[in-house]
């Protein structure tokens, strides 16, 4: 993985939230916040995207899982139909209006078993312990801070809990991200990639992480190259 060396002219911006501090900025371009609604719900469902990711996931009835940057809600509905009863969704945006939309959803639909809650760009605040699945769809290139995002996320994993990431692959400008550059920042943050697929129901590619040792030290992780800048990368 290509890794660049982290300078002092990386820490102290005084527009950097507190919890993003200690850690590298990303050294890629970030894209702003797109729409909420990736596409209509309908061509979704006429794809099988919800249930081809759901499936690859191993969403089973009973589960925790937790959809971050959750917009309309596209998973989250269909989330807490898989999980079922005995399971929960937590369903967070950092869109406040967005969020207000899904909560008068999940009220009109009278899905008890979600919760909604509002999120941060460098902490997802999520409960320790508590996620089987945590499902990152067609937003992880729209956090301002992954370093700190995945490092304070990867405490919320139960035993065996996997992270979802679903994107595309362009350019982290223009709402993708590269694949290699986005196993490189989870591995920074001490990932493991458990498995990766492109397919055409999801109009993108599929990635699944896990923890593996060590959550490390924010001083040790290096910000990952993007593609393009081999030239003044260093290889890890």
């Amino acid at each position: 993985m290509l890794a660049l060396p982290l300078t002092a002219c990386d820490r102290a911006h005084p527009d950097r939230p507190d919890m993003a501090q200690d850690f590298p900025l990303p050294d890629r371009p970030v894209s702003g916040l797109g729409s909420n609604s990736f596409s209509t719900e309908e061509a979704r469902d006429d794809r099988r995207e919800a249930e081809t990711v759901m499936a690859k996931a191993s969403v089973a009835p009973g589960m925790t899982v937790a959809d971050i940057g959750a917009g309309e809600g596209y998973y989250t509905v269909r989330l807490a139909a898989v999980v079922g009863s005995e399971g929960r969704v937590l369903a967070q945006d950092i869109d406040q209006a967005a969020l207000a939309r899904l909560a008068e959803r999940v009220e009109r639909e009278r899905l008890d078993n979600v919760s909604v809650t509002l999120g941060a760009e460098a902490d997802p605040h999520l409960p320790a312990g508590s996620f089987d699945r945590v499902f990152m769809v067609h937003m992880y290139h729209e956090v301002t801070e992954p370093y700190a995002f995945l490092w304070h996320l990867r405490p919320s994993l139960s035993p065996g809990g996997q992270v979802i990431v679903v994107d595309v692959d362009r350019p982290t400008d223009q709402h993708g991200i590269p694949p290699q550059l986005l196993f490189c920042e989870f591995q920074q943050v001490g990932y493991r990639l458990v498995e990766f697929d492109r397919k055409p129901e999801i109009a993108g590619y599929y990635a699944q992480f896990e923890a593996v040792g060590e959550r490390p030290q924010p001083d040790a992780i290096r910000p990952c190259a993007a593609p393009g800048e081999d030239e003044t990368a260093t290889t890890r």
